[in-house]
């Protein structure tokens, strides 16, 4: 058999129609909305991630305000600058682009950033939120990824995933995601020992590693139908890929996502999304 490809990309564009549309109807009433990206230092994959993000907004019609800081930028100016950033109106948005530099605290930094602005759905108040299925700012990839589900019409209800990841970025939000979908969710890690008995349990299997010295998830470990959803993404061989060779398990699964092409479109349409559902909740024109 030969699984359906899911591609991020067909999927993005439709998330990014209706962000569109919705931005059109804000302007309408006044409501422009606005996201601001605060990048600390010159790494250049972070660069590039946020020069992407700046130019999907344009695409949609999402004004950027764009801070680039010194790698020498203290946490005391950081502070300073997301106080700013939460009491200026004009923006209803605010994403600090991670990693920081190791003398920046990132559990600091992005539990400032106000809840109501925090469009990576990463503030200790969201994430409560989130375990409580009251969350309206959830995590870009996971909810991505629960985007790329209901597209397809994969219905979770009873279903065994198998999440191999339980890191705050993804693993753990998309635990939730997924639990509020009525699915039976087994979190794996590093640690998790017999994972290819467990992996060949699931109908669902969602990998996030993102290092192929360490993990790759080959055909043998899943079972034949299962949907396959590949999170990572890593340089190996000078190639870009993530945790599956898409081609060989692609062979075997009933749906499965490339790399790239897959959840990393998704990841940024979602970004949009939730500034849009951010401007809304500030102006009063949705619940929070």
């Amino acid at each position: 058999m030969t699984g359906t490809k899911i591609d991020g990309n067909i999927i993005a564009k439709s998330v990014k129609d209706r962000v569109k549309k919705a931005v059109d109807e804000l302007k309408l009433q006044g409501v422009n909305p606005c996201l601001a990206t605060v990048l600390v230092g010159d790494n250049p994959a972070s660069t590039t991630y946020v020069r992407n993000k700046h130019k999907a907004c344009e695409e949609v019609g999402i004004l950027t305000k764009d801070h680039k800081l010194q790698s020498t930028f203290s946490q005391k100016e950081m502070n300073e600058l997301i106080d700013s950033l939460n009491n200026d109106y004009s923006i209803h948005g605010i994403l600090v682009q991670l990693p920081l530099p190791e003398h920046l605290d990132k559990f600091e930094t992005i539990s400032r950033i106000s809840p109501i602005k925090d469009v990576d759905g990463l503030t200790p108040h969201n994430v409560g939120l989130l375990a409580m299925k009251k969350a309206a700012l959830v995590a870009c990839t996971p909810s991505g990824v629960i985007e790329m589900f209901d597209y397809h019409n994969i219905n979770l209800d009873g279903k065994i995933v198998v999440l191999i990841n339980r890191s705050n970025l993804i693993g753990k939000p998309l635990y939730h995601l997924l639990l509020a979908r009525n699915a039976t969710v087994i979190t794996c890690h590093s640690k998790t020992k017999n994972l290819k008995d467990i992996c060949q349990t699931a109908d669902v299997v969602i990998t996030a590693v993102g290092d192929r010295t360490k993990f790759t998830l080959i055909p043998d470990m899943i079972k034949d139908g299962a949907v396959v959803i590949d999170v990572a993404i890593t340089q190996h061989n000078g190639k870009l890929v993530g945790d599956t060779d898409f081609d060989k398990i692609i062979e075997k699964a009933s749906f499965a996502s490339p790399v790239p092409g897959g959840v990393g479109p998704m990841t940024v349409a979602m970004l949009l999304k939730n500034t849009v559902t951010a401007a809304s909740l500030i102006k009063g024109l949705a619940k929070q």
